[in-house]
């Protein structure tokens, strides 16, 4: 988070924040193009597949900003998100979360119309898929090296191997290889922390894929998928294919890791203050947990931040206020931590944008976005 910017209002965007009521999600469609292009060439440049998370986005619109920058293969998190982006065109799709076999019919509809790839981590997972799936399916070995979420220990070869060869004995699965997601790199606090995790990981998912071809696999793909590790590291060698999602928005905390730099965050919510509290120094808008989420950051002194404050501007939103944070929300308030010289310059009415903690859950309980130049963004709302 940054110290430096001046707490002066620059000025708005009339026709854009006109039209904004209650709390809204803005999008900065250059900038999450910039953030594509760059991603996109960095997979080229290691001859590396680029296979986007769309968990962050899940909107069918900015999935098309992909394609038109060439993204064809997809990574989604859920069977009803593989539907909705298959429903869009998409048609090879991974999805990156261990099969919930009670979805296994709906699993074997979608095979039947897009090339699926589906995550495992146990025999019974694969024998559920053996004995129930019609249509062919890519199949990959979660790994956990070191993020302790889901996924077989690295160490264990001999479990992710009874995992391949139970794979590889279905007429209906395809082995592709090895997936981990290093997530422990949210953890980092600088780019030398990140590359760090990211050479333990690969050194680690390396070892595994060796073992697995001196027990007779030979052609064992490696999935990596995470926004610090493929944001930070330069070259992806010994990689088959990356699966960051976050790098298309970013976020505060990716700007804590060191992933980017402010001028890359490509969301911000805007909220109106509600109310206005000088002898506590604080704001209080409508913006709450059902708008931001409850991720959180810690600040140096301790307390939380479930957002940065940035003014509006004619580009959207301005630089992000020193010391001005969201420090408590409920359903619906946020409480914002200001200077009197801020507060003191606002109404109540105006609009602050609040930059989140972490993007995908905020848009993920937004359900939409505003573009910069008015356009309304729908994304995925089943579930």
């Amino acid at each position: 988070m940054l110290e430096h910017a001046t707490n002066t209002i620059s000025k708005p965007n009339q026709s854009l924040h006109s039209q904004i009521e209650r709390p809204t999600l803005l999008v900065d469609r250059q900038r999450v193009l910039h953030n594509i292009a760059r991603m996109v060439e960095k997979a080229r440049a290691s001859g590396v597949q680029l296979r986007p998370h769309f968990k962050t986005h899940q909107s069918a619109t900015i999935g098309e900003w992909f394609r038109s920058a060439g993204v064809h293969r997809i990574t989604v998190s859920s069977v009803d998100m593989a539907v909705y982006f298959a429903a869009h065109g998409w048609t090879d799709i991974t999805i990156a979360f261990p099969v919930n076999v009670r979805q296994i019919q709906r699993i074997d509809e979608l095979s039947g119309r897009v090339h699926l790839g589906l995550l495992v981590e146990s025999p019974e997972t694969v024998e559920a898929l053996s004995t129930r799936l019609l249509h062919p399916v890519d199949v990959w070995i979660k790994i956990d090296t070191g993020y302790g979420r889901t996924g077989i220990a690295w160490s264990d070869g001999s479990k992710v191997t009874a995992v391949a060869r139970a794979i590889c004995e279905s007429k209906q699965l395809r082995f592709r290889g090895l997936l981990f997601h290093a997530g422990h790199s949210y953890q980092a606090r600088s780019q030398r922390e990140v590359l760090a995790i990211y050479r333990e990981s690969m050194s680690r998912i390396h070892a595994l894929q060796a073992q697995l071809k001196q027990a007779g696999f030979p052609d064992v793909a490696v999935s990596l998928g995470d926004t610090p590790t493929c944001s930070v590291a330069e070259r992806f060698e010994g990689v088959d294919e990356i699966r960051p999602g976050n790098f298309v928005f970013y976020d505060l905390t990716q700007l804590a890791i060191g992933s980017c730099s402010e001028h890359d965050i490509a969301v911000a919510l805007a909220c109106p203050v509600v109310a206005k509290h000088p002898e506590r120094g604080e704001l209080v808008v409508y913006g709450g947990a059902v708008h931001l989420s409850k991720d959180v950051l810690l600040l140096p002194d301790g307390r939380k931040c479930f957002g940065q404050v940035a003014l509006p501007h004619e580009r959207g939103w301005g630089e992000l206020q020193a010391n001005v944070y969201v420090t408590s929300v409920s359903q619906e308030h946020g409480t914002v931590a200001a200077p009197a010289s801020l507060i003191e310059q606002l109404q109540i009415g105006d609009l602050l944008m609040i930059v989140p903690v972490h993007s995908c859950l905020t848009a993920d309980v937004m359900k939409r976005y505003l573009a910069l130049d008015g356009e309304q963004i729908a994304m995925l709302d089943a579930r």
